[in-house]
């Protein structure tokens, strides 16, 4: 293991001689310096493990070498030595990141004990830093567009639940993307380098949907002619898609249960009983529940499924991300068709983010492709978009998580009629059924500016 480098800046010789012999005796590194500036140089070059820097120096002083230190490397521990007099200025240095100070001349055992601890604490912070930096290498989500408080709580979910092989029950609207996060899930787990295999379950009938999961031998029905391997045969090793899982017959929910508990089946119309190790990813948009309760779902199976439950948020509920897959797709679709399409106005973007957007993302995707193939102009602006965005008079949505304290439901709720009222106060409180007074009131606890709208009539209440 290397040593810690150490560095060592005083202008005081008898000082630096002595801490320089004294820390290279205790094992480290050390590099000196004799004033601010030569030091900043040395630090800079370096990037030394920590410092022992005095506080009152020539040409740059402890403050500002500071200062200097920390933008070239962020978490350094630094050690500050001062004079009896020069006490208030060491505990501002520890304000502004000194790891700790001692009054001249140092007692040195005590400056190791602090200057190893230092270090042990800079070690397992960088350790830290660089696991966080490999993990977020690892668990990058390209494809996925977005920056909403819901999607990144989806997320962080997908971050826990990749590396094991627990089976995960997607569900959510049509168009929410769900096959992408069940991607994004198999792509950051240790079968990754296995086979991602996906089944549209509603897009076969049951017999179809029998054999395409468990695959068939020749001449077990009409037209096998040959041996067929299933989806699950094929993603051995890997992660299977289930898509649609609540549109599959009781027949094949009761193989799947099978295929679930004991990892192993049958092709049709074969007699070899085919083990498969197999991560399993199904999604929905029906409310699997209710299918239970209906008599129309398994509830073994059911449970068999949603070991992990992840519910992707539908488009309306983070519509905070609409501008970031607008502007996605417009890239996309401009390269696709030739355009020279640059973004979208923010009058043509409210509109879009007023929208209902019932077909979730993949209705924003349809509708940017159409418009950049139909736009004139190099910004999408509203008069591009079709006439059921523009003409859109839905009611506004406040979004609001449970546990949620009253301040802030009810600073949304203003904060959101002022924003549909265009910023005329006097309306948003009649809409609100308060005081104007109130709510400019309201408005200096939030940190607005609560200047008069023009032509607005002050009132008392």
């Amino acid at each position: 293991m290397s040593k810690p480098t150490i560095l060592v800046i005083d202008d005081e010789k008898n000082i630096r001689e002595a801490l320089r012999q004294y820390l290279t005796m205790e094992g480290f590194d050390v590099q000196a310096a004799e004033d601010g500036a030569d030091g900043l140089n040395k630090f800079q070059t370096l990037l030394p493990d920590a410092v022992i820097l005095d506080l009152r120096m020539p040409k740059i002083g402890g403050m500002e070498f500071l200062t200097k230190a920390f933008a070239a490397k962020e978490h350094v521990p630094i050690i500050v030595l001062t004079g009896h007099g020069g006490v208030d200025e060491a505990v501002e240095c520890m304000k502004r990141g000194a790891y700790d100070f001692f009054t001249k001349p140092p007692e040195m055992d005590k400056l190791i004990l602090v200057l190893r601890r230092a270090l042990d604490e800079s070690g397992r912070r960088e350790r830290q830093n660089d696991l966080e930096l490999m993990i977020d290498e690892r668990f990058r989500f390209d494809n996925i567009i977005g920056n909403s408080a819901p999607l990144k709580k989806v997320l962080d979910t997908v971050r826990q639940i990749a590396p094991t092989d627990a089976t995960v029950l997607v569900s959510g609207e049509s168009g929410t993307g769900k096959e992408l996060i069940a991607s994004a899930i198999h792509n950051n787990s240790r079968r990754s380098k296995g086979p991602f295999v996906k089944v549209h379950c509603a897009a076969l009938s049951e017999t179809l949907l029998e054999s395409e999961l468990f695959g068939h031998e020749k001449g077990s029905f009409t037209g096998a002619i040959a041996r067929k391997r299933g989806r699950f045969e094929l993603a051995d090793g890997g992660t299977i898609f289930l898509d649609e899982i609540g549109d599959i017959s009781a027949a094949t929910q009761v193989k799947l249960l099978r295929v679930l508990q004991e990892h192993e089946f049958e092709r049709v119309g074969g007699e070899e009983t085919l083990r498969i190790d197999i991560r399993v990813i199904a999604a929905t948009n029906r409310d699997l529940h209710a299918e239970v309760n209906a008599g129309r779902f398994r509830e073994d199976l059911y449970y068999r499924l949603n070991v992990i439950n992840l519910r992707i948020p539908s488009l309306k509920e983070r519509k905070e991300d609409i501008g970031m897959l607008a502007s996605h797709f417009i890239k996309i679709y401009s390269k696709k068709h030739d355009k020279s399409i640059t973004g979208i106005s923010p009058k043509a973007l409210k509109l879009l983010e007023a929208y209902d957007w019932r077909g979730n993302i993949r209705e924003l995707q349809n509708l940017i492709e159409n418009t950049v193939v139909l736009s004139k102009a190099n910004e999408i602006q509203p008069e591009s978009l079709p006439s059921n965005i523009r003409n859109y008079q839905g009611k506004k949505d406040i979004l609001i998580e449970i546990g949620a304290p009253l301040s802030e439901i009810e600073r949304r709720a203003i904060l959101v009629t002022l924003e549909s009222a265009d910023g005329n106060k006097s309306l948003a409180a009649r809409i609100l059924k308060i005081g104007r007074k109130t709510l400019l009131r309201k408005l200096e606890e939030y940190g607005m500016k609560v200047s008069g709208d023009e032509g607005e009539k002050d009132d008392n209440t």
